[in-house]
């Protein structure tokens, strides 16, 4: 039996010719929810955003631990990355989740910041991928489209959507907000040997 199009189902369906029968079931559609922890990631050199989400199955996202990890301005370049994987390191250590999610760098014009969130992202990828963490990356579009529905959501509309999700009674700092988006996005979007 020739494989059907979803596109071919739909132009079917329009015109009438669709079979009831051969509609695929909603089942066949879904896909099986995300189960697992996931580590959010919002990299930045000064204030990386970490937050870390458990999804159970029936049950609403839940928000295991977050934090900024805040870097004065004194400090060097590697003082900063240091701080970043010594935090990445202690989340990874105390939760063991099954996935890092990352928000993706997005186009900047400036050069030099372009090499300083390059360097932020490198600090917290090498510590998953020396702990054989699976990474995944998402532009904060989708991040965006995912958690609020719309992809160019400000950062309140990002922090009040994931703490509508989380049904969390701190207002989180936006960093923090950012990085549980990117956890939700994970767990929304991803599918189960499609990485």
């Amino acid at each position: 039996m020739a494989r059907t199009s979803v596109r071919q189902l739909w132009k079917a369906k329009l015109e009438g010719t669709l079979a009831p029968k051969e509609w695929p079931t909603l089942t066949t559609l879904q896909r099986p929810p995300f189960h697992g922890r996931v580590l959010g990631i919002d990299p930045s050199l000064r204030g990386t955003g970490l937050a870390l989400v458990e999804f159970t199955p029936g049950r609403s996202p839940l928000l295991l631990r977050c934090q900024t990890v805040k870097v004065p301005a004194r400090q060097t370049m590697p003082q900063c990355l240091a701080a970043i994987h010594r935090a990445v390191e202690a989340f990874l250590a105390d939760f063991d989740p099954q996935h890092v999610a990352l928000e993706q760098t997005i186009y900047v014009q400036n050069f030099q910041t372009a090499q300083i969130l390059g360097a932020a992202r490198g600090a917290a990828i090498a510590v998953a991928a020396l702990r054989d963490k699976e990474i995944f990356e998402y532009p904060p579009l989708r991040v965006k489209q995912a958690v609020v529905g719309r992809g160019h959501a400000s950062k309140q509309q990002m922090a009040r959507a994931v703490m509508a999700f989380l049904g969390h009674a701190r207002e989180l700092a936006f960093d923090e907000a950012d990085a549980a988006g990117v956890a939700l996005c994970h767990a929304f979007t991803w599918r189960d040997g499609a990485h």
